[in-house]
């Protein structure tokens, strides 16, 4: 295991040396280790390879960021206990949520009550970061609820018309629960036929039961929308009861390997991320990072933590110098950062709007005949309002 993530996991706290005076201090709590830290660990080794990276280059103006990272589980217990230490004992200027959706509620009080903004990084885009949005939470996370179902749900009505019966499974956690839901309703709307949705207890051994009750009801199609491990072996319990459907899951930062190792066409992801098979500039430098560090994640799994430096960087540099949350909470209002093809367009945030302007999709399965990854749907742009 990489040094910083061991140390995180270890110890949970890890940060840059240098004074509390004389940096900009900003606190991260998320599920490095449990069930679902597969969806979110990458992500935080990502964001720290970034932070570090700046540091190395003089930080900003000659301050450097001070990291402080805490372990949650994915438990609201420990986000909780985080929160309370970032904000009552660390007096950071900026905490970061990369957890699950039950982490949330303690954590957006608790910004709340101090005037810190709270950024939502790998973990899901709560519904306050939506216009009209709450004044101290933003998301840079590429997943985001309704408007990914209505993605979705546009993609395969595409392929196969409306004339279906729909699969729809998640896991037993508010957001994705939530999601689903939604997309039972949306898909209704279209002319489908939604099955009642499976809801998944996380964590769970057997997926061959809630694969039956689909395959039983007959669906023609499936979409997911939840941590991966939910999402991925719905479907193999799926395949392995001979079903012969077509999948479509979220694309989550394991997605990439997966498609590779599935090797199934009829199993698509639709995501916010461009994929590293595309080997853009930006993803040469993450690779380049990743190995230099000794990374313990793949670096097609950093994207999301990538995307969240970016941001990061901008909005500490937009607040100055002496900073505080006040003008760092003034500069993530009115933001405006270029993804560098890590997705589609630009992260823009408005006072009204901390999710983005512009949320584009891009959808991708696997290739038999090339025995590589495609894009099956090229980016497709979506208004935000």
């Amino acid at each position: 295991m990489n040094r910083t993530i061991a140390l995180a996991a270890a110890a949970g706290l890890f940060g840059t040396a240098a004074s509390a005076q004389d940096a900009y201090r900003i606190g991260l709590s998320g599920a490095l280790t449990g069930p679902t830290a597969g969806s979110y660990a990458p992500a935080i080794e990502g964001f720290q390879l970034y932070i570090d990276r700046l540091n190395e280059a003089g930080g900003i103006d000659g301050h450097p960021v001070e990291l402080i990272v805490l372990d949650d589980s994915g438990e609201a217990s420990r986000g909780a206990t985080n929160s309370r230490r970032l904000l009552g004992q660390e007096d950071v200027l900026l905490m970061i949520n990369a957890s699950l959706s039950s982490t949330f509620a303690p954590m957006m009080a608790d910004a709340s009550r101090a005037g810190v903004p709270l950024l939502f990084a790998a973990s899901a885009c709560p519904a306050e970061v939506f216009p009209p949005a709450q004044p101290l939470f933003y998301c840079t996370t590429a997943f985001g609820a309704v408007y990914d179902s209505r993605a979705t749900l546009d993609f395969i009505e595409a392929q196969a018309g409306s004339d279906i019966s729909l699969g729809l499974s998640a896991m037993a956690i508010p957001l994705s629960r939530g999601e689903i839901e939604a997309a039972e309703g949306l898909a209704s709307e279209r002319g489908m036929r939604p099955q009642a949705p499976t809801i998944v207890p996380p964590p769970t051994a057997d997926y061959t039961p809630f694969a039956t009750s689909i395959s039983q009801a007959g669906a023609d199609w499936v979409y997911s929308w939840a941590p991966w491990v939910t999402e991925v072996r719905t479907f193999e319990a799926l395949r392995r009861l001979g079903w012969e459907g077509e999948y479509i899951a979220w694309a989550h930062l394991e997605a990439e390997g997966e498609l590779a190792r599935l090797q199934d066409p009829g199993f698509h992801a639709i995501g916010a991320n461009s994929l590293f098979a595309e080997d853009l500039p930006v993803h040469q430098e993450i690779r380049a990072a990743a190995e230099a560090a000794g990374a313990t994640y793949s670096p097609d799994q950093m994207a999301e933590g990538w995307v969240a430096g970016l941001v990061v960087e901008a909005a500490l540099r937009g607040a100055g110098w002496p900073a505080t949350a006040e003008s760092v909470n003034a500069a993530m209002s009115q933001l405006d950062v270029d993804t560098q093809g890590l997705r589609g367009g630009p992260i823009q945030w408005s006072a009204e709007n901390h999710f983005r302007a512009t949320q584009y999709y891009r959808v991708y399965r696997w290739d038999a005949d090339q025995s590589a990854i495609e894009v099956v749907q090229d980016w497709t742009p979506y208004t935000v309002e």
